[in-house]
């Protein structure tokens, strides 16, 4: 076990780089410009700390210039890194951990004892100025661990951040495909309607059974109720959106597009996926600052070992007749019970935990970005087909069955089923195209923050004509 003189050595000439530096001090930002630039790095927009009522007004002005616009995904994420509270309920844990870290870095304020005691005819005073020599020692070692915590509170700040920004993008693509969803479900119920009609008209001149008009009034009444579960999901998934905005009251109105984005001309190719994600993953980052800081401490318990309390101090006393003794004090805890392997062990058990975790969290980032861009390949490619091969087709078949009815080749009965089937193909294509979106903003929140929503390919697949989906 290290001496205290060969321990003070190397601490004390830090605790003088830090006395010539002065004394640690607050920044004039919090921590918060590296916030920014890891957010504005990993999605493009701007994070926002609204910590005075300027900065507050002006938020409150973007957020409603970008209200009064049709919303977009890019914009959607604005808002959020503007507007939602919870948010800045995070950020302030900048702040706190700031406060810890200019707490380490500043030298322990001296404490004062007097004491007076009288008997014999006589009274003595004693008073005391003691110093916390062990805490002035280690102030390199404990300046430094709150230095990797505070680096971590920052990575962990930018993450919610890009958080925020990610579920503000995924409700955003929910609510827009439920509009489109109830948009479709109008014309399928108009169709339903005007088909039922004709049915009706022909089954009282005699021309259609009454299980085909049956058939046709079914029909219309699933459509009606598909349309009723569309309005329910659309409101639902509008609240979602007001939610992840952090909107309220009238700002609630949202300008939604009619229809989700196109595809892109290409899916995206990420070379060195999982190791770009093991780089730039903040989680991930984060764990490394957290191991860094456990090694630290490990590195001054075993260091310091049963030391937990070194008081030095000047001390004077007076006795009778005035007379003055000057000395100094020194307070020492005694190990009896404990040579400090209780603390040893701790803080070895807790860096041994913490560097567990980081590799399980470096394995589980790796399958969970092969996953992620398994399902964004798979959705970009399924919502591909049904727009190029599926959807095309199916019209080709409705063009070729209306110039059959046209020649009287065919008659009314098979031109509203091939309408039937292709409600269903339509569908089909306006879910694979929903889930490509979510999946592409998964995708991305796997590769920054390790917070990579599920995507349900499965969904698509029920509602194709194979296996029996829609109406």
């Amino acid at each position: 076990m290290k001496t205290l003189t060969t321990i003070a050595a190397p601490l004390a000439g830090g605790c003088c780089a830090l006395l010539l530096s002065g004394c640690a001090n607050f920044s004039p930002d919090g921590g918060f410009t590296a916030v920014k630039e890891e957010v504005k790095n990993a999605i493009g927009h701007d994070a926002h700390w609204l910590r005075d009522e300027q900065s507050k007004a002006l938020a409150t002005q973007q957020v409603r210039t970008l209200l009064g616009q049709t919303l977009t995904a890019a914009t959607a994420e604005q808002i959020a890194l503007l507007n939602n509270p919870v948010l800045q309920a995070e950020l302030a844990e900048l702040q706190m951990q700031e406060a810890a870290l200019v707490e380490a870095g500043r030298i322990p304020n001296p404490g004062f004892s007097f004491a007076k005691t009288t008997g014999n005819g006589g009274q003595e005073v004693e008073r005391g100025l003691h110093f916390n020599l062990l805490a002035f020692l280690t102030i390199p070692i404990r300046y430094g661990i709150e230095e990797e915590r505070f680096e971590s509170v920052k990575l962990s700040a930018a993450r919610s951040a890009i958080e925020f920004a990610t579920d503000a993008r995924m409700a955003y693509f929910e609510a827009v495909a439920a509009r489109q969803s109830v948009d479709y479900a109008r014309q399928v119920l108009k169709a339903a309607g005007a088909s039922r009609e004709l049915m009706a008209r022909m089954s009282a001149v005699g021309n259609s059974s009454r299980l085909q008009h049956a058939r046709e009034q079914l029909f219309h009444a699933q459509a009606l109720a598909a349309l009723a579960a569309a309005e329910q999901k659309a409101a639902g998934a509008q609240e979602a959106l007001v939610r992840a905005l952090g909107l309220w009251g009238g700002q609630a109105d949202i300008k939604l597009p009619e229809q989700l984005p196109d595809l892109p001309e290409a899916p995206r190719e990420i070379k060195n996926l999982e190791q770009q994600a093991v780089d730039q993953r903040l989680d991930l980052r984060q764990a490394k600052h957290a191991l860094k800081s456990l090694a630290a401490n490990l590195q001054m318990t075993r260091s310091i070992g049963f030391l937990n309390v070194l008081e030095l101090g000047p001390a004077q006393v007076r006795e009778r007749g005035d007379a003055i003794r000057d000395g100094y004090e020194v307070s020492l805890e005694v190990p009896i019970f404990d040579f400090g392997e209780i603390k040893s062990n701790k803080a070895q058990a807790q860096y041994s935990q913490a560097l567990n975790r980081l590799r399980g969290a470096a394995i589980a980032a790796r399958s969970e970005v092969r996953g992620a861009y398994v399902s964004y390949r798979t959705a970009y490619d399924l919502a591909r087909h049904y727009r190029d091969e599926i959807v095309p087709l199916r019209k080709r078949i409705s063009d070729e069955q209306l110039l059959r009815y046209n020649g009287m080749l065919t008659g009314v009965f098979d031109l509203i089923a091939d309408a039937r089937e292709q409600i269903i193909s339509v569908n089909a294509y306006l879910e694979t195209l929903r889930q490509f979106w979510l999946a592409d903003t998964a995708l991305r929140s796997a590769m920054l923050t390790g917070k990579a929503p599920p995507v349900n390919l499965a969904a698509a697949a029920s509602a194709s004509p194979a296996n029996g989906g829609g109406h």
